[in-house]
């Protein structure tokens, strides 16, 4: 036998020696497609959860793509010295973006590394995990709207937690904290008039509910007097951030127990024994409430006292994007000095009520 062929050029190998190769070949490519799926889903898990901090505190309805659009005209106007005076909604956009990079300080340049392909699939996942974490804090109030209301009103018949069809309107309380804080619900007419839908007595975003001034009131002379200061607000946003238990301590005004500390504390004593949920306020790094995680409880808790039972953009005349957008706007862009400095103690009471006294230097910082 000669040593090789003529024709191919090849030494002669077994059937078996063969087989083996290409069993092991096979093999190494199959356990490189399993690390590619794992590098894959990792990636994945990993961006859902990111996600989940971007309707909380930084756009309930615009979408990341809007956000990242204005930055990019911003800077290439500034580059090109060719700026123009900015609309409200993009600095609204604008406003969005900076919160975005501060909420995922990542993303900023891994918006920049990646192929355009990579980026949306990105965005999509965030955007995943941002749903998806609305999804379950809207399902969260919902049991608890009915808890609190009827603890504090004991209206009758009581709410149900797992029905919302006798919520809203037709509900005496309910109806009262969702009407206009201008008009009066205890009016037969107005209450009429708000159920049947007639042209005197519109419900829309454009004005502020009841349920969001301290003690369900509104002083008629002072219209932001006690403004986004309700105890259901507060509730509402101890157990979205902080826990559901936690918010039955929203009668205090900081009692000095930090919150993050005691999360902390309370993961290390127990030394892995029983797990210890760790809330969301830890998870995202928050330190200090913002204008926009504020706007998006006072929509989530809307909602809740609603007879809607799916979550939509628009309720009959009520645009919950609009409503969304004109809380942010008097946080945001409040007009002057003076505005701006009650916002800013609003801001402070806020913080105070949600992570305790001790974050009174933090909370001072941007």
């Amino acid at each position: 036998m000669r040593p090789f062929s003529y024709l191919s050029g090849s030494v002669p190998t077994s059937a078996e020696a063969r087989a083996k190769r290409r069993i092991a070949a096979l093999e190494d490519e199959l356990e490189t497609m399993r690390q590619e799926r794992g590098t894959k889903q990792r990636k994945t898990t990993y961006y859902v959860a990111q996600g989940r901090a971007v309707r909380r505190t930084v756009v309930l309805y615009t979408s990341l793509e809007d956000l990242i659009t204005e930055n990019d005209r911003r800077y290439e106007e500034s580059v090109n010295d060719s700026g123009e005076d900015a609309t409200l909604e993009q600095n609204r956009l604008q406003r969005g973006y900076l919160a975005l990079a501060q909420s995922l300080p990542w993303l900023h340049s891994k918006l920049a590394e990646l192929d355009i392909d990579d980026c949306e699939d990105m965005l999509k996942k965030l955007k995943r995990g941002a749903d998806a974490a609305r999804g379950n804090d809207t399902s969260t109030l919902k049991d608890l709207i009915a808890t609190w209301i009827n603890q504090d009103f004991r209206p009758s018949p009581l709410l149900r937690s797992d029905d919302k069809q006798l919520r809203g309107f037709v509900h005496d309380i309910c109806g009262k904290l969702l009407c206009p804080a201008e008009w009066d619900w205890n009016n037969d007419c107005v209450k009429a008039g708000i159920r049947e839908r007639t042209a005197d007595y519109i419900v829309s975003e454009n004005s502020w509910p009841l349920f969001v001034y301290e003690n369900y009131e509104m002083d008629s002379d002072n219209m932001e007097q006690g403004l986004f200061m309700s105890k259901i607000l507060v509730q509402a946003y101890k157990a979205i951030f902080t826990s559901p238990s936690s918010a039955r301590e929203a009668d205090g005004d900081g009692d000095g127990a930090d919150i993050l500390e005691n999360n902390r504390r309370a993961r290390r004593s127990l030394n892995g024994q029983v797990k210890v949920k760790t809330c969301v306020a830890s998870i995202i790094n928050m330190r200090k409430v913002t204008p926009r995680s504020i706007a998006y409880v006072v929509c989530q808790v809307r909602f809740a006292l609603s007879s809607v039972s799916s979550w939509r953009t628009v309720d009959g005349d009520f645009d919950y994007e609009g409503f969304w957008n004109h809380i942010v706007d008097f946080f945001e862009d409040s007009p002057g000095p003076v505005a701006q400095r009650r916002v800013a103690k609003l801001l402070e009471w806020w913080t105070r009520k949600i992570f305790g006294k001790n974050h009174i230097k933090e909370r001072m910082v941007p």
